[in-house]
């Protein structure tokens, strides 16, 4: 499935805190680049199992290195960073083909993993964690 696209596709990918503005853009040379925060992905990520988690939605369309993916990402620690990536690529794939919505909707890739740390409340060691009782 060869896809070629004419204009520039954004979208937004979110996890935790991490926002991730992923642009699709019509590929340069024979082979499609990502590129993270004015870097390379290997660069950025340094671990491979993160270079897997932000290219999954790629991967599992099979459309690998049609594209020149920007992404700009802030916010989250890294394991978040790339996870918003994957959202983001998966939300500018189903826009630009409508056939790939299964697929991905099936990995759940389109759903916004919402889970956040929750916040500490007053009168608490934590979330819920209590102080130690002390009866006398």
């Amino acid at each position: 499935m060869a896809q070629t696209i004419e204009k520039e596709i954004s979208n937004v990918g979110k996890r935790k805190t991490a926002i991730a503005r992923v642009y699709l853009r019509p590929r340069k040379g024979e082979m499609g680049m990502i590129n993270v925060n004015g870097r390379s992905l290997e660069a950025y990520f340094p671990r491979p199992a993160l270079q897997k988690i932000a290219m999954q939605s790629l991967d599992l369309t099979s459309t690998n290195g049609q594209f020149d993916i920007y992404v700009n990402v802030a916010g989250g620690g890294i394991s978040a960073q790339a996870s918003a990536i994957r959202h983001g690529v998966a939300k500018a794939l189903n826009e630009l083909d409508l056939a790939l919505r299964p697929v991905l909707k099936k990995a759940g890739f389109l759903t916004r993993d919402s889970r956040k740390v929750e916040r500490k409340k007053y009168g608490l060691a934590g979330a819920r964690k209590r102080y130690q009782f002390s009866k006398r």
